[in-house]
């Protein structure tokens, strides 16, 4: 199950929390956005308390501007574990600059079959737009998105659009059944990403706690999407501690009661940092 976050009181999170995810859009920082000074403000003094993962759709590129470019030079990076692309790629600091553990790309091949089939869909399903913002698709090598209203689209527009996500899902329906060796989900409010089989959320925190080589059940996971049809939903089966938010301005809450947590004498919290 997930927990709601605006209900989150610290007898409710669990013992032995030793390590805490993030989703990135509408949960750090809206969509595209750089998270605020205050947030990163609080992921810095996380960091010096147990490990930081941030789990989202999004390119290493977005990774940057959104947050690392926030955060101060406290930080300590090397308790930080980046998974984007869905947890497709990740990245640990190893002193001087973030190092690439895994990649699972996708064939050239799979690329632009994927890269077809959602502009065929989309236009047969008429949500093929010609006045967006940015690129309707994106090859981010492990991951092909499709952004309805393009990448760079307002968090408003993106968040009035399709809120019964019945548009995404038949879309996403439709390319499935064209690719049935990948993995075809609805990711953020606009989005359906194409991925290699198995390659999701779960995943990615099932990867995170071999990393880090401590129990799922250890870790803490923070996101928006926590709806069946949501690209955070995953997680609650993969065994993690799982806390819905409705944006930054709770997630800022949801720290500030982890951080209280973490600094209990028992709570066994201190950073898990693996040599790399």
């Amino acid at each position: 199950m997930a927990h709601d976050g605006s209900d989150l009181v610290p007898v409710d999170l669990p013992r032995g929390i030793r390590a805490v995810a993030f989703d990135l859009d509408n949960t750090l920082a809206r969509s595209k956005q750089p998270m605020s000074e205050a947030m990163g403000r609080s992921l810095s003094g996380l960091t010096a308390l147990t490990t930081v993962a941030v789990i989202t759709g999004g390119r290493l590129g977005l990774v940057r501007r959104q947050v690392l470019d926030v955060l101060g030079p406290s930080t300590n990076r090397s308790a930080m574990v980046l998974m984007p692309t869905s947890g497709t790629r990740c990245y640990r600091w190893d002193g001087s600059s973030w190092r690439c553990l895994y990649s699972y790309d996708l064939s050239p091949e799979d690329r632009a079959a994927a890269a077809e089939s959602l502009e065929r869909h989309a236009r047969e399903q008429g949500i093929w737009f010609e006045d967006v913002w940015g690129d309707r698709i994106e090859d981010r090598g492990s991951q092909v998105t499709f952004s309805a209203l393009g990448q760079l689209a307002p968090s408003s527009a993106k968040e009035s659009w399709d809120p019964t996500n019945v548009l995404k899902n038949r879309l996403a329906e439709a390319v499935a059944a064209d690719l049935p060796h990948l993995e075809v989900r609805s990711g953020g409010s606009t989005s359906v990403d194409v991925s290699l089989k198995g390659i999701d959320k779960a995943y990615a925190v099932r990867r995170l706690a071999d990393l880090l080589r401590i129990d799922v059940g250890s870790i803490v996971f923070v996101g928006d999407r926590m709806d069946p049809d949501g690209n955070d939903y995953p997680v609650i089966a993969a065994g993690v501690f799982a806390v819905r938010v409705s944006g930054p301005d709770q997630t800022l809450r949801v720290c500030d009661v982890l951080a209280s947590r973490l600094r209990e004498p028992a709570s066994l919290g201190a950073p898990v940092v693996p040599a790399l």
